[in-house]
């Protein structure tokens, strides 16, 4: 690869369009960091990114005019793990702009972020096979854009990146995915409530990374953790957000016991 330092590499993938380029860039970005070729001396300055590299032919609606999703038929199933597939290629575009936005943060945050999108990359390829096999392929149908537009609400500060994406969006996948595997169970799709312990598993990880880096952004600003949460989500998320709430999941996070109880709208 071309670049070397980290943050033009991170907005190389950022911007990679079609789906088998953004995941080989974002495993070649994420062995080269490991393999020491990309420095942390940034020559240009982040740059707001109205929208990242997404395939040509997919179109972005509203989400009130997206396709049901309803797991009891072949293509109801197909247009599910679509929309899951949307989730996680999403995800991968904001990993990556974590990395590229926020600059001066210690090492390790760049490492666990890198490894985000690779984890992310990853389950966007078990999805998008799982799609496959219900003969359909990503961009078959629209998705929509509200991940990326919380991308922009946050990109002035780390802080409220990490609030609000990780252990406000991200921490929600967490909440609902047990009940899509109930649904797949339901319908004996196996196969695709496997995928779904795999991407389960890694999300804590994911949201507990958001945790961590939200609590030391709190710390160097001598910020209270929970008060600061609460104040974000009340200004960027209108309230509570509405449950149910994947309790056990979220405390393997990092949430405390305060917070999931505001959360619940009964702290």
């Amino acid at each position: 690869m071309a670049e070397t330092n980290l943050f033009d590499a991170a907005l190389t993938c950022l911007q990679a369009c079609e789906a088998a380029d953004k995941v080989a860039l974002t495993r070649a970005t994420a062995q080269a960091w490991r393999d020491g070729q990309l420095s942390l001396a940034a020559t240009t300055t982040a740059q707001i990114i109205e929208t990242p590299g997404l395939p040509a032919r997919l179109r972005l609606v509203m989400p009130r005019d997206l396709p049901q999703r309803r797991p009891d038929s072949r293509e109801g199933r197909a247009i599910l793990f679509h929309a899951l597939a949307h989730i996680e290629f999403n995800a991968i575009n904001l990993a990556w702009d974590a990395v590229y936005r926020f600059r001066a943060m210690p090492a390790a945050y760049y490492a666990d972020w890198i490894r985000v999108a690779e984890e992310e990359a990853s389950h966007f390829e078990l999805l998008r096979a799982h799609l496959n096999t219900l003969d359909a392929d990503y961009a078959d149908w629209p998705g929509h854009n509200g991940l990326w537009e919380m991308a922009l609400k946050t990109a002035h500060d780390p802080l409220v990146r990490m609030a609000l994406v990780p252990r406000c969006l991200e921490a929600r996948g967490l909440d609902v995915n047990p009940g899509i595997q109930g649904k797949l169970r339901a319908v004996g799709d196996d196969e695709g409530c496997a995928l779904l312990d795999i991407i389960l598993r890694d999300e804590i990880g994911h949201v507990a990374i958001g945790d961590r880096w939200f609590r030391h952004l709190c710390a160097e600003r001598n910020l209270e953790v929970e008060a600061s949460y609460r104040r974000l989500i009340d200004e960027y998320m209108k309230g509570p957000l509405k449950g149910p709430f994947h309790l056990e999941a979220r405390r393997r996070a990092g949430f405390s016991e305060a917070e999931l109880a505001y959360l619940q709208g009964v702290g």
